[in-house]
């Protein structure tokens, strides 16, 4: 008997009656199991309608699309956003609601500890190549404040627990065919648990900041960020990037786009232990993904699904590292310049840089590299780099001097089980290099290895043409 009513409560807990919107018993109707049950997204349900705060009721006041500082009856929307931002801090934290419209700013805003910022999207939007009037579905913020100064407030600071969500970035004010204004970051993460996602960084100069943004999570992000897509540094707990795709939506035009694939990077990866980046894409940069070193360190991570097109310096530069390395899987790199996009360049384009400076290994796994470039790969550096089951096919396309794919000038170098696609030199080994391990590839032609006295290189069990 005892037994028995000891799970009573259990059985009674499991049937009970859900409730509707108005808190009435639902009779008749079993709620599911906890496993079984969606979790509503921010802004949506009966709760969050009845609990988030909406901007309109802090006066806010949506203008003509685009928003900006002569639109027709624009109103700075900086004090009434904030306003609300705050008064959801107030409530021990929530939902902020910015319903569709375009909304203009002349100043910035801090996300709460607790606090979401809320637009109409829900999932990541987009912007091709529109004209600046038709930037009007959902929600559209437009910061217009800080021009020519890319060291001022940023727009949008996201604090510990905060999230920004389901909006459009617009900078109304930028240029779109002429070189581009500097403006502050659009969004500045810091604090532990911030989060920005569904966003779109439509012509960003400068876009996510994630610097001491511990455990951050930025996913599903879209846009033509101009000078930087997204930078992290001293993060000591693992952040998280995943599904950002950086493409000139905005605009192609010359001299705009000249500014971005000569000084354009979207990805600058400085200290973070631990990062995981996972399917990310970025096309027309000076370069795609780009390891530095910072006063606070270098970065390991982990990064899987990874691509970069029409990177002018190169699809990935690392320049530092640490111990546990960078290690690369499934990626896609291509290399090159030509003149309809970048007229008289004479850039050497390199699917793989790795600087002097570098001392960690750097490691690519089931990745393809393509593009008329100068070589996929120019290696310095104290560390170990690696490329396995790897698939390289197109080289020596700019000088056309007889590069070898592969250029390795210093540290250790190994090839194992790759595909050289092109009858060409494949390796070129430098004198300083120390060891070179070249095993188990795949050669179109002769086996091509120009050796200038690396200290140790053992070949083996490699496949070409007699």
């Amino acid at each position: 008997m005892l037994r028995l009513l000891l799970l009573l409560p259990c059985v009674s807990a499991f049937q009970r009656a859900p409730l509707d919107a108005h808190g009435r018993r639902l009779h008749g109707v079993k709620r599911p199991p906890s496993h079984m049950r969606m979790r509503p997204p921010v802004g949506s349900g009966a709760h969050a309608a009845a609990t988030a705060l909406n901007v309109l009721d802090f006066g806010a006041t949506p203008s003509a699309c685009p928003a900006n500082s002569t639109s027709p009856g624009a109103k700075d929307n900086t004090a009434a956003f904030q306003a609300a931002l705050d008064a959801a801090a107030k409530q021990h934290g929530g939902a902020v609601l910015a319903p569709s419209g375009c909304y203009y700013f002349g100043g910035s805003l801090s996300l709460p500890p607790g606090v979401t910022l809320q637009g109409s999207f829900g999932a990541v939007p987009s912007h091709s190549h529109v004209p600046a009037a038709q930037v009007s579905d959902g929600t559209v913020l437009s910061p217009c404040g800080g021009r020519g100064d890319e060291a001022g407030e940023p727009f949008i600071t996201v604090n510990e627990n905060s999230a920004l969500s389901g909006v459009t970035i617009f900078h109304t004010e930028q240029e779109s065919v002429a070189a581009p204004a500097a403006y502050p970051w659009s969004v500045y993460m810091t604090g532990n648990n911030g989060a920005v996602t569904d966003v779109e960084l439509l012509n960003s100069f400068l876009g996510i900041n994630a610097t001491g943004a511990h455990r951050h999570y930025i996913a599903r992000v879209q846009g033509q960020p101009i000078k930087i897509g997204v930078f992290v540094d001293a993060t000591y707990d693992i952040g998280r990037i995943e599904d950002v795709h950086f493409n000139p939506w905005y605009s192609d035009a010359h001299p705009f786009i000249e500014y971005q694939l000569t000084h354009g990077r979207a990805f600058v990866l400085g200290r973070s232990d631990w990062e995981y980046v996972f399917n990310t894409f970025a096309f027309g940069y000076a370069i795609g993904y780009h390891f530095i070193d910072t006063p606070t360190g270098q970065m390991n991570g982990n990064f899987l699904g990874i691509g970069a097109d029409l990177s002018i310096n190169a699809s990935v530069q690392v320049d530092a590292s640490q111990a546990a390395g960078i290690l690369i899987t499934n990626g896609e790199f291509t290399a090159f310049r030509t003149d309809q996009w970048l007229p008289n360049s004479t850039v050497e384009s390199s699917q793989v840089v790795v600087g002097a400076g570098n001392a960690g290994p750097v490691r690519f796994v089931n990745s393809a590299f393509w593009g008329p470039s100068s070589q996929i790969a120019h290696l310095n550096g104290t560390g170990t780099v690696s490329f396995s089951s790897c698939s390289f096919v197109q080289w020596d396309l700019q000088a056309k001097d007889g590069r070898a794919a592969i250029r390795a000038f210093d540290g250790n170098l190994i090839l194992q089980n790759n595909d050289f696609d092109d009858d060409k030199t494949q390796v070129e080994l430098g004198a300083n290099l120390k060891k070179a391990v070249i095993v188990g590839n795949v050669m179109n032609g002769k086996l091509r290895v120009v050796d200038h006295g690396a200290k140790n290189v053992q070949q083996t069990a490699n496949a070409f043409d007699a």
